[in-house]
């Protein structure tokens, strides 16, 4: 117990020392423009929340991965895990607010003991589009995981699954060794019960993150590179690829300071700001929920520790007159979410 205090004691300080770093934005090379005066050069600011569309729930950060650009620091040691009780509450929001998207994410979704449970419960509440964000790997993580294309299939699960790349050098350079060879398997199992093939209704949309201290190309072309690539040597298939820009939070903001390449991506994220993405960012119509029940505007703030604006930080406390309408918290690391097409989770917005 005193172990696990110190270290959310530990991981407390560490959302401050980088939410401190970001908001400095002070460079050799000048003052780096405060997110806020951006986009208030365009009417923007402040960023308010719309009806609640998406509900992006963390059920944990247990991982069966350790992944180098990971912006929940999630891994095998990680023990915060959602319990039942917070997951009904949830569904009670669900069915209060008739939010049509429920997304699942992680660490590996699929490790919290609750997570068949939860999806079946909330496959009879309405919910029209159920996302539930896979690394692969974990399919082939042991024997009690090998159905889950077939659990999924069952409940018309969306799966969206990380894939860094087509070759196994750079996926296994980002993700960790064995990790293509077992993607390539999961992906196979999925196209085998019917994920991704052509006319299917049983989605299967890839996720695409940079390796590096640089900005992801134009989605529709690395899509058709993805396909092309995956088809002629596995014969894999697929709906969609998104294109995530990664944001200067966690793992990847300690790479970029130790690398010395956070200045640099700083300003290459500012320079590449586009007003039309604002517009669109996910945090207007999403919610998102930790594995303890807070609230945020988003994942990402939620891995820097910065509540929504409201009286309701928490589900058990949800009430729409005091969320919808709220004011978004942002700080620079949303510049990430603007920079080129924009970027959600759900890939470009523009």
């Amino acid at each position: 117990m005193i172990k696990s205090l110190h270290k959310r004691e530990s991981e407390l300080a560490n959302s401050k020392r980088q939410l401190e770093i970001l908001s400095n934005g002070i460079f050799q090379s000048g003052d780096l423009p405060k997110f806020a005066e951006k986009i208030s050069e365009t009417g923007q600011f402040p960023l308010k929340a719309k009806k609640l569309e998406i509900l992006q729930v963390n059920v944990g950060y247990m991982c069966n991965q350790v992944c180098s650009h990971c912006h929940v620091d999630a891994g095998p040691d990680r023990k915060e895990i959602m319990t039942r009780e917070t997951m009904q509450q949830i569904l009670k929001v669900i069915e209060k607010t008739g939010a049509h998207t429920l997304d699942l994410t992680g660490g590996a979704p699929e490790m919290n003991p609750n997570f068949r449970w939860f999806v079946e419960e909330a496959s009879k509440v309405g919910v029209k589009d159920f996302i539930v964000r896979s690394n692969l790997t974990i399919i082939r993580a042991n024997k009690k995981h090998h159905d889950l294309p077939e659990f999924f299939k069952q409940h018309n699960i969306h799966v969206v699954s990380s894939m860094p790349h087509w070759t196994k050098g750079k996926t296994d350079k980002q993700r960790g060794d064995g990790v293509f060879d077992k993607s390539i398997q999961a992906l196979q199992q999925l196209n085998a019960v019917g994920y991704g093939m052509p006319g299917s209704s049983l989605k299967l949309d890839l996720v695409y993150n940079p390796s590096g201290a640089f900005l992801p190309g134009d989605q529709a072309s690395m899509e058709k590179d993805f396909k092309k690539a995956l088809l002629e040597d596995f014969g894999i298939q697929f709906h969609n690829l998104f294109a995530i820009t990664n944001l200067p939070i966690s793992r990847f903001l300690d790479y970029l300071i130790a690398s010395e390449n956070y200045e640099d991506y700083m300003y290459a994220l500012v320079e590449a700001y586009n007003p039309a993405a604002v517009a669109n960012v996910m945090c207007t119509n999403t919610l998102s929920v930790s594995w303890d029940g807070y609230l945020y505007d988003c994942d990402f703030n939620q891995m820097l520790q910065l509540p929504v604006n409201s009286k309701a930080k928490h589900i058990s406390d949800y009430q729409t007159e005091l969320l919808e309408g709220r004011t978004i918290a942002i700080s620079q690391h949303c510049y990430g979410c603007t920079a080129g097409a924009g970027s959600s989770c759900q890939g470009s917005v523009t």
